[in-house]
């Protein structure tokens, strides 16, 4: 791939992938916008499925901070396209996450959500390590672009179960830089729905949430990295937010006021948004517990703020929560014509169809991944039920469904019944898990010598059943003989047992209906009960042979 002079390598794209999403958090998007002027050529001439959804991905992000909606669509539909030829990997989980957020930012509610639920069921599939590598950096960042979107969306008890997920998973990793990303969004997310649960009066759900996220907030101080000023400050904001919630109000103010001063010298838009948003906060909850309406008015002129400083930066969640509190506290103050403007603002951000559709999208959430979950369930249940946990092959249940699917007499159809020799002397003169281990191996070497096609299930005890479908007599003796001498020939040595391992096989062959031949049995029952009793031959025979009706088949003495 060679934009212009420049060889691009995947190295290459995926050091860009990762700048580029360290660049798109809310906290600066022109950094974002710096970075993607670089970095966005790179993407032009990729053509695997994977880069070109990325590129319609940021060019997506790049189109809300430019301030032009009308694009993202666009670029969301075109990076959905190209998804459709990409595996299900974490790596396509956070694609889908990141999307999510960038439909969530640009209020488009319904795809935001569609897409997060798409990008939740790959990010749990991913950490079963199923349609994927298992968990790792993309499958945390996952999570968090996940967590991000549910936030987003007002949805705050999902977003901190995403954010707890996503930190479980970097706290594994060695990345300390990734693990201070997510311990700084578990406190962030703990603190906001800490908040919320102040506003309806639950304080004691509200210290527990402000607990957890001081927790996270020094968790993520103790680990031996700097992060950028920015980061620190927005870390600062929400460990004061998080002790107010906690109900130290005047423990939280200082060091409020002194990253609000930080952030307004040196920080971003939306950091000054955010801190002011939060400042105004507890200077109102001072204001309502004690007397003096200084607290009160400061508290106003920062949501005025704020206000202007998410609407600047594409948060219309802020943006609606600082109208809203904006006309609660001008109402509080005797204001009733601006409490009115600032609610009739809000009304016109946030109607009851839209606040119902978030309802209706976290119910499906919920019930998608708990649909998710009992699938997982089921699916080891079956497992439990067909499948012998010893040698991992089909137990006798699950033989007994197979050769009740197989009909007889249209092809074909063999069976062989499989016996260890002397097992019960290998459990009594050495151990059960000597036993055990004989029985392991001699189901590897069935699986392995058989031919293709054939099936070998643990039928019971020391006993194995081989299926060969469309195998006559002679075809299965010739295959019966070669797992026989495959297991007297194998090196038992290491087991120190008393003598070689050895199998005893009958075999049984149902053939196709003809007049001229033998008649067919009446089912295969009948058929298993015929493999059985020329094992029973073979071991009256000296053990360590092949039986069938028409030869004495291979031994060895």
């Amino acid at each position: 791939m060679t934009p212009g002079t420049i060889r691009v390598t995947e190295r290459d794209l995926d050091a860009a992938l990762w700048r580029l999403l360290a660049a798109s958090d809310p906290v600066d998007p022109p950094a974002f916008a710096r970075e993607h002027d670089e970095l966005a050529p790179l993407f032009l001439s990729a053509t695997d499925p994977t880069w070109v959804a990325w590129r319609h991905a940021f060019d997506a992000r790049r189109a809300l901070i430019d301030a032009e909606p009308d694009a993202v669509p666009a670029a969301v539909g075109a990076a959905r396209t190209a998804l459709g030829g990409c595996p299900p990997t974490a790596l396509t989980a956070l694609t889908l996450a990141y999307l999510a957020h960038v439909e969530a930012t640009a209020d488009h509610v319904d795809a935001a959500m569609l897409l997060a639920v798409d990008a939740s069921l790959l990010a749990e599939a991913a950490g079963s390590g199923s349609g994927g590598s298992g968990p790792g950096r993309a499958h945390h960042q996952a999570h968090l672009w996940l967590s991000l979107t549910l936030g987003a969306l007002d949805l705050e008890q999902l977003a901190v179960a995403q954010a707890l997920q996503g930190s479980r998973i970097a706290a594994g990793l060695p990345d300390l830089a990734d693990r201070w990303q997510l311990l700084r969004l578990c406190a962030q997310q703990h603190a906001e729905l800490a908040q919320t649960q102040c506003r309806r009066g639950q304080d004691q759900r509200a210290a527990e949430l402000a607990a957890v996220a001081l927790g996270c907030a020094t968790e993520a101080r103790e680990l031996d990295r700097e992060p950028d000023p920015a980061d620190q400050d927005l870390l600062d904001v929400v460990q004061a937010w998080a002790m107010a919630c906690a109900g130290d109000l005047d423990g939280a103010l200082g060091p409020l006021r002194r990253a609000h001063r930080r952030v307004h010298r040196d920080g971003g838009v939306w950091l000054r948004g955010y801190t002011d948003l939060v400042l105004a906060r507890l200077l109102a909850r001072l204001s309502r517990d004690r007397t003096g309406g200084g607290s009160a008015e400061e508290a106003t002129d920062l949501l005025v703020d704020a206000a202007g400083a998410f609407a600047a930066t594409g948060d219309r969640r802020r943006y609606r929560q600082c109208l809203l509190e904006l006309g609660q506290a001008t109402a509080a103050q005797g204001r009733p014509a601006e409490a009115l403007h600032w609610l009739e603002a809000y009304r016109a951000e946030a109607g009851r169809a839209h606040a119902r559709s978030r309802e209706l999208w976290a119910e499906m959430f919920v019930r998608r991944s708990r649909l998710r979950e009992a699938e997982r369930q089921a699916a080891v249940l079956r497992t439990y039920a067909l499948e012998d946990p010893l040698t991992g092959l089909g137990n006798r249940r699950s033989a007994e469904r197979r050769l009740g699917s197989m009909p007889l007499g249209e092809a074909p159809l063999s069976l062989a019944v499989v016996d260890v020799d002397r097992f019960k002397e290998v459990n009594d003169d050495t151990s059960h898990s000597h036993g055990d281990e004989v029985l392991r191996r001699v189901a590897d070497l069935l699986r392995e010598h058989c031919r293709g096609g054939d099936e070998v299930y643990r039928w019971a005890g020391d006993e194995f059943l081989v299926v060969l479908p469309d195998a006559s007599e002679s075809q299965a003796l010739l295959a019966m003989e070669r797992l026989r001498a495959a297991v007297a020939d194998a090196d038992w040595g290491d087991l120190q047992l008393p003598d070689p391992v050895t199998v005893s096989i009958g075999v049984a062959t149902a053939p196709t209906r003809d007049p001229e031949q033998a008649a067919v049995p009446s089912g295969w029952r009948s058929l298993f009960d015929t493999a059985d009793l020329h094992l029973f031959s073979a071991k009256r025979g000296g053990r360590n042979r092949v039986r069938a009706p028409g030869a004495a088949g291979g031994e060895s003495a």
